[in-house]
């Protein structure tokens, strides 16, 4: 396995409830080296306080900061600003790694210059497990691969640009859409189960269902048609 430097981000805002366990499970990874950044939207609960009680024992492996943003892919642009390791995982503040999980990615990374490494996702609900997933990057016009479990190397990033800030809860859909249109970007599913996703949140909002149709009519996914009916019965409720 080649020692490369990772980098994680973590996004939160008012998420002292969810949080530690987040923090816990990138602090305890069986693998090292590890960098982790974490973007705060200026929280006014204690968020702001557990980061600082797990900071020491990160050492110098941690940086944090804390002010208003834009969103969460904004905070998501700002954290990869940030990021030194060749390859970077976003694992969000209510959700968690498996202690092997970075551990994985790093021994299915090759020699290719542009690599998306991406495994399978446990899913819970109510944190109960409903369901493990991996979605194959070979149909990624029909669905999402989960991002919980995804790691990018930076210089795609760097080449091909970050998440668009338009959308508020689609953002990691169209990033992965456009990095699928690249001959030189390579996708790698790791079948061990990466990282523990909480169902709900903004995505599964009214907001988060507008965003996601309007990402698949700007894709050529549907019809114009199809488009204002479906945004019509999100919006009546039906």
């Amino acid at each position: 396995m080649r020692e490369i430097k990772v980098s994680i981000i973590t996004v939160c805002y008012n998420s002292e409830k969810t949080i530690e366990r987040t923090i816990k499970s990138v602090l305890n990874q069986t693998y090292k080296n590890i960098e982790y950044i974490i973007i705060d939207g200026k929280s006014s609960d204690a968020t702001i306080d557990m980061i600082k009680k797990y900071e020491s024992e990160f050492g110098n492996r941690m940086k944090w900061v804390s002010e208003k943003d834009d969103g969460i892919y904004y905070a998501m642009n700002k954290g990869i600003d940030l990021a030194t390791g060749e390859l970077i995982g976003i694992i969000n503040s209510d959700d968690f790694y498996e202690e092997d999980a970075v551990e994985k990615i790093v021994e299915a990374y090759g020699e290719e210059e542009y690599q998306i490494i991406y495994g399978m996702v446990r899913q819970l609900r109510n944190s109960v497990e409903d369901c493990v997933s991996i979605y194959s990057h070979h149909f990624l016009r029909d669905r999402m691969i989960c991002h919980p479990g995804c790691f990018v190397s930076k210089n795609i990033y760097e080449k091909y640009g970050r998440f668009n800030t338009e959308y508020i809860s689609a953002a990691d859909y169209d990033f992965m859409l456009r990095m699928n249109q690249h001959q030189d970007v390579v996708f790698k599913p790791v079948y061990s189960i990466i990282s523990n996703f909480e169902q709900g949140g903004v995505s599964s909002s009214k907001k988060g269902r507008l965003d996601k149709l309007r990402l698949e009519y700007n894709w050529g996914k549907i019809t114009k048609k199809r488009y204002l009916l479906s945004k019509g019965r999100i919006v009546l409720g039906i």
